[in-house]
């Protein structure tokens, strides 16, 4: 037990030193709010110990060095004048800020047991001004991009937009602009199916595979149309290009298997070379199974019918009005049905035959139905290839 508490002792003693040394290099090294970060963890209990006077020394040395630091920078900063500095100017204002608050939360401290008073400044006004101009700044950017007609400076503005309305909320008329850059920045893209099988699709299908809710395909600054919005200038349109539908013919296919099995069909008496009962050393009657061969014919038929689709995916240019990209897709939809008939004993079946025994002859499905279930196939096939593609790679 003492040893027990001789060890504990010694790797508490050994943590603390790591601790302490950490922050020191961290000091020397010139990381100072790393050092005050791990200097506040190791003040977060028992901060007046008197082990924790050596963080406490090392969290005022690294404040007051990193405080200088920041007012340096932020003097040459101003100094420089170039509006493009202003949000370096507010983050370290913000930084200031943010830095005195996490120290206040582990106050007071005590030094020797002396109070520590760090001097600490109101930067309210600092902040308030810097973020004015940094609104300001970024406003007339965002605004100067906006009137390009290119799809990825409008979407720098409404990031840029986007800045301000975090730090500045409700500035100016930033949200409306920011519908503005997006509506600009977006890329629209018109969606139709061309039937190029000389066969009637089914409309169930024309309408499901148009259906583009159901994809979960729309992003931010890609929005897919099916239906042709006046009020909108297309960028790309993307065809559905349905080339050939197969359907096979409805087929049954039988396959005949005798089966036949050693099965134990009750008892019977044991019987001697002469004929009679054979008895045990009790003089009781000896009696064994009795097993008999069980035979059955097992008629298994297969239903068996089959389409696929053949289609190509095109996207296109609109305004440049030429192909950017094609893909095949090849969808299938197999129905395939498995029943049978039995004449003999069934217990001559194997386990798989008693289970193919319990289905039954099913209707083949219509060719327009057989068309359509190849839609959930198709359309996975379809989004796989629109949530790869890039129209800005």
């Amino acid at each position: 037990m003492k040893n027990f508490t001789l060890l504990t002792v010694l790797l508490l003693v050994l943590t603390s030193c790591v601790g302490r040394k950490q922050i020191e290099k961290q000091l020397h090294s010139g990381n100072y709010d790393q050092a005050i970060s791990n200097a506040l963890k190791k003040l977060e209990n028992n901060k007046d110990k008197k082990r924790k006077q050596d963080y406490i020394v090392m969290l005022q040395d690294a404040y007051y060095k990193v405080v200088e630091e920041n007012h340096n920078t932020i003097n040459h900063l101003k100094k420089d004048g170039n509006p493009k500095l202003y949000e370096s100017v507010f983050n370290i204002y913000l930084d200031l800020e943010d830095r005195q608050r996490a120290i206040k939360a582990v106050m007071p401290l005590q030094i020797d047991g002396k109070i520590l008073n760090l001097d600490f400044k109101n930067y309210t006004n600092e902040i308030v001004e810097y973020k004015n101009k940094v609104s300001e700044y970024k406003y007339n950017t965002a605004v100067t991009l906006m009137q390009s007609d290119e799809k990825l400076k409008n979407r720098v503005a409404f990031e840029t937009l986007k800045y301000i309305e975090s730090i500045n909320a409700n500035y100016k008329d930033v949200r409306q602009l920011m519908e503005v850059a997006h509506h600009q920045g977006t890329d629209y893209v018109i969606v139709n199916i061309e039937n190029k099988t000389h066969q009637i699709i089914p409309t169930r299908l024309e309408n499901d595979l148009l259906n583009f809710n159901t994809y979960g395909l729309n992003d931010f600054w890609t929005v897919y149309h099916t239906n042709a919005n006046q009020n909108i200038d297309y960028d790309y349109a993307m065809a559905l290009q349905l080339e050939r539908i197969n359907v096979s013919p409805e087929r049954i296919t039988e396959k005949q298997v005798i089966r036949k099995k050693n099965i134990v069909d009750g008892w019977e008496y044991v019987l001697d070379s002469n004929g009679n009962v054979v008895k045990d050393s009790l003089g009781n009657d000896v009696k064994q199974d009795k097993i008999i061969t069980a035979k059955a014919r097992f008629n298994e038929f297969n239903q068996f019918k089959s389409t696929q689709v053949i289609a190509r995916v095109v996207y296109s240019d609109i305004k440049q009005n030429h192909v950017l990209e094609n893909f095949p897709i090849d969808s299938e939809f197999v129905f395939d049905n498995l029943y049978a008939t039995v004449k003999g004993d069934k217990r001559a079946l194997t386990t798989n035959d008693l289970n193919i025994l319990k289905n039954r002859r099913l209707r083949f499905p219509s060719n327009e139905q057989m068309v359509y279930d190849t839609a959930e196939d198709l359309k996975l096939k379809l989004k796989n290839i629109i949530t790869r593609y890039s129209f800005r790679s």
